[in-house]
């Protein structure tokens, strides 16, 4: 595989994604995604970088993170690895499950961080698995939106660059595919194992 073109720094920002291999799915059922999020919290969150917004979708994920050292190459490799081996190992399947290696894009403008917020939270939006965003579970949207509690690292970060709880909201809604921006309170709060910081 070719070299990264791409070097990571300390004290930026970066927009790492990836979806699996032949755009398969990566994620086939709920315990999945937790699994994955759990990995993430191993293996990258706290020593390596802070996520700002993350989106979780059946087959790719988006990550927005503020990087805390240069070694995300490693720790993303690590996080593929054990995943795709606990996958292969609960499915009896073999192989690789990602699409090569994770693809990231320095975010060097902070209109380019309001977009990418904002484009990864309307993502289940956006492919028609939900009508809001606040329907899909497996996205940092509900912490933004005050509508489930959790200590997701630098959420402040993105909150004090977008104003309130209901700005935030109404930012959204500008670039919402669906008509309306229905919110509500989640009825299934007991949702711990998706914070990052369980």
């Amino acid at each position: 595989m070719p070299r990264r073109d791409l070097t990571f720094q300390s004290g930026c920002y970066y927009h790492l994604y990836s979806r699996g291999n032949n755009r398969q799915n990566i994620f086939f059922e709920r315990e999945n995604y937790f699994y994955f999020l759990r990995l993430l919290r191993r293996y990258l969150v706290e020593r390596i970088f802070e996520i700002l917004a993350y989106c979780l979708m059946p087959n790719h994920y988006h990550l927005l993170v503020y990087c805390k050292t240069n070694t995300i190459t490693e720790g993303m490799r690590s996080l593929a690895q054990a995943y795709t081996q606990a996958v292969n190992r609960r499915y009896n399947r073999t192989g690789t499950l990602f699409q090569g290696r994770f693809q990231a894009k320095l975010v060097d403008r902070e209109a380019y961080l309001h977009h990418l917020v904002q484009y990864i939270h309307l993502n289940p939006v956006k492919a028609d698995m939900v009508k809001s965003p606040e329907e899909w579970e497996f996205s940092s949207y509900l912490e933004y939106a005050g509508l489930r509690n959790g200590t997701l690292p630098q959420t402040k970060t993105v909150r004090e660059l977008l104003g309130s709880e209901a700005a935030y909201q109404l930012f959204l809604m500008e670039q919402q595919v669906s008509p309306r921006l229905m919110v509500r309170p989640l009825a299934d709060i007991s949702m711990r194992s998706l914070m990052l910081d369980e």
